[in-house]
């Protein structure tokens, strides 16, 4: 909603969307931790 508020088209809201939940799984994975729900990213 924010990227959509700044002027971004839907589909590009939605690859960043899809951006960030890559890279948390890849973090997950890279460190070998279970995934915390709680831990601070940006937004």
């Amino acid at each position: 909603q924010r990227l959509l508020a700044a002027g971004k088209t839907k589909m590009s809201a939605i690859g960043a969307c899809m951006r960030k939940v890559v890279h948390l799984c890849f973090g997950v994975l890279k460190t070998r931790q279970a995934y915390r729900p709680d831990y601070a990213f940006s937004t």
